[in-house]
């Protein structure tokens, strides 16, 4: 049976393809399934590993290393502190991801670019030139992800030790236009796995841009894109 009954062949198709174009390079760190919250519909017993059997592709054991913990206390990560690691990873690659799309001006980019920001064509080389010329801008950048991050920290708590504070990993309870709450669980169980997926597809997408930019000709298909 398909495993998303909800999605539309289109969705699906898209989703494929935006990894297949921007991948072709390694494989994203996806060793720990995503809480799906309390069985209650058919959609919910997905794990966001459908492509690998539904169970978690994890060949080192990787996520199992806290069984350690009574070896070499505090030396591994538990469980959910690398859940909370893809997941804000693959967001935090969505945005790069999108970054590099709407500012590139060459090939597929949209060429979008701030008034009175400082002009440069070589996105691997922006932020450098964002810092330099524009000091006090680039300092409100830094301290803005700063906040960010702080209260990110701050919600999760110590789960690298298995000290959370919070059982859903992902979850920051920011959620200022009540989105999900006009979400079914069902649609709710879904848009996690859509996340996960994309987020992952975005790692390897990042990756294969930085590969490109510096190993010429390692990526055939951006090569095309970019042209």
């Amino acid at each position: 049976a398909d495993t998303f009954p909800n999605m539309s062949k289109k969705q699906t198709a898209k989703m494929k393809t935006a990894a297949a174009l921007t991948a072709l390079l390694g494989s994203a760190a996806a060793f720990a399934p995503a809480t799906t919250g309390p069985a209650t519909t058919a959609l919910n017993v997905a794990t966001g590993f459908e492509e690998v059997g539904g169970e978690p592709w994890d060949p080192l054991g990787l996520a199992d290393l806290e069984d350690a913990a009574d070896t070499f206390p505090n030396m591994f990560p538990r469980k959910q502190f690398l859940q909370e690691a893809e997941i804000k990873h693959g967001r935090m690659a969505m945005l790069a991801w999108t970054g590099v799309w709407a500012t590139t001006s060459s090939g597929l980019g949209l060429g979008m670019h701030f008034p009175g920001a400082p002009v440069e064509p070589d996105w691997t080389k922006a932020l450098g030139a964002w810092a330099s010329e524009d000091p006090v801008g680039f300092g409100m950048i830094l301290l803005f992800i700063s906040i960010c991050e702080g209260e990110s920290v701050g919600h999760t708590g110590d789960n690298f030790r298995g000290m959370s504070t919070k059982d859903e990993p992902g979850n920051l309870n920011f959620d200022p236009w009540g989105l999900r709450g006009r979400l079914s669980a069902e649609q709710q169980a879904r848009y996690k796995i859509v996340e996960l997926k994309n987020g992952r597809a975005a790692m390897i997408a990042m990756a294969s841009l930085f590969a490109w930019k510096s190993i010429p000709g390692s990526v055939p298909i951006m090569d095309v894109l970019s042209s």
